[in-house]
């Protein structure tokens, strides 16, 4: 389960991204998550619910996860296709030269803070 990893690491960058910014607490923030960045949104969220309890800045703080569409670029056809649809096989050309594009990414969008 390494959504355990990536709480800690996005709950750390929040927080210093809050302090920075002299806020004294984080009520919301956004984070994008790729299709195929391989994070299980629910163990994500029970995970935080749980974390966020123990840090003073972040107590009840909403958190949107806004996913992320999986594409692909075939290199032949110069294309790009959903990933998750069909795989490593460009739909335009049948081509296996291709390459994922986005995806992947596990991105802190934005905080709101008072």
């Amino acid at each position: 389960m390494h959504e355990l990893g990536i709480v800690f690491y996005v709950v750390d960058a929040v927080e210093k991204v809050a302090e920075d910014n002299g806020a004294e607490r984080v009520v919301e923030c956004t984070l994008e998550l790729g299709e195929v960045s391989s994070v299980i949104t629910s163990y994500f969220l029970d995970l935080w619910n749980w974390e966020i309890r123990k840090h003073e800045k972040l107590k009840d703080c909403k958190i949107n996860i806004v996913p992320l569409k999986a594409i692909s670029f075939c290199e032949d056809c110069e294309k790009t296709y959903e990933t998750v649809q069909h795989g490593k096989v460009c739909p335009h050309c049948g081509s296996k030269r291709t390459y994922l594009v986005t995806g992947r990414e596990i991105n802190l969008r934005n905080i709101v803070v008072t």
